[in-house]
């Protein structure tokens, strides 16, 4: 009798533990589905706000190219859009961003990476603690503040360098130390801590076994994070570059503060107005036709930025292949 009883009861426990398996694993089901179906939302809502942002600025930019000709907006040099005889000529200005975005990438790029190696191979802990929190102070503050220091630091000392460089010359016009070169230092200094914590990342996410490989094939350290580590690293490193290349393209109030604003041939000591700039400046008056191009003006920097995304993955790509 007693063991019937037992073998019942052990029945029993045996059903509501089978059971209770198939909810939890039930539940998790429903969990999974729940969380796939919020992951699939939110991947088409970012679908969506690039498509829509596309649509938009193509329905607001593309009229006016037809209305006036792809040849007046984007390869003619003069821009007066409020005088009696409108100009909306934006070459200069595409010239503008293009170089002053390539030199500050040029000059940023291999100080942002420099400054990661040393901050994820080389750098004592206690140093790194130090530096880090620097770097991501830098990321935090507001674009108009770096401006505002690039004004009343950077262009007085450009001033006093292009009253030296220029000492004596009657045809050139002086800024006052706002121009190209003010503007892509500033931006050289805004896109450091984008690319060093990206490519700091990326180099931390390097297996240790590929540098202790290295070492034990008679590799020296600088040799092992050259040639093993950096390469290894190379997708993370790409996409900080993309990230600092869409910060130099993109920003707006601080250049709008250090270049100068003028429609110029994009030269070292020539004020200046970028593609962001010229949006910036003169949306708040804009009207009719002049308007229209200030779209057109954000489609082209649009289109640039997507053409930068996709000449680095083809080039990343291209290496893996």
């Amino acid at each position: 009798m007693d063991i019937s009883f037992q073998q019942a009861a052990y029945s029993r426990s045996q059903g509501r533990r089978s059971l209770s398996l198939t909810e939890k694993r039930n539940r998790t089901q429903r969990i999974e589905t729940m969380a796939e179906s919020i992951f699939t939302l939110c991947a088409f809502l970012a679908v969506f706000a690039v498509g829509a942002i596309t649509l938009y600025m193509v329905a607001n930019g593309v009229p006016v190219i037809y209305r006036l000709g792809v040849r007046e907006i984007l390869f003619s040099s003069a821009w007066k859009p409020v005088a009696a005889d409108p100009s909306y000529g934006i070459l200069y200005v595409i010239l503008t961003s293009v170089t002053g975005t390539v030199l500050a990438v040029a000059l940023g790029v291999p100080v942002a990476l420099l400054t990661a190696v040393f901050l994820a191979e080389i750098a004592p802990r206690p140093l790194a603690a130090l530096v880090r929190p620097a770097v991501e102070l830098l990321a935090g503050i507001p674009s108009v503040v770096y401006g505002l220091l690039g004004m009343l630091v950077l262009n007085p000392l450009m001033y006093r360098l292009e009253q030296v460089v220029f000492h004596g010359s009657r045809t050139h016009q002086f800024t006052g130390g706002a121009n190209l070169l003010s503007a892509v230092l500033v931006l050289v200094v805004m896109i450091l801590p984008t690319v060093i914590s990206v490519s700091e990342t990326a180099l931390r996410a390097v297996p240790d076994q590929l540098r202790v490989s290295s070492m034990a094939l008679g590799a020296s350290r600088i040799q092992t994070i050259f040639q093993v580590v950096l390469p290894a690293a190379r997708p993370g490193i790409t996409t900080a570059v993309v990230l600092g290349v869409g910060r130099a393209v993109g920003e707006a109030m601080a250049i709008n503060l250090v270049s100068g604003g003028s429609v110029n041939v994009p030269l070292p000591f020539s004020s200046v107005r970028f593609l962001t700039t010229a949006i910036v400046s003169e949306m708040g008056y804009a009207e009719g036709v002049h308007r229209q191009v200030l779209f057109t003006i954000g489609l082209v920097l649009f289109g640039f930025i997507m053409l930068v995304n996709i000449l680095l993955h083809k080039i990343m790509r291209g290496e893996d292949g």
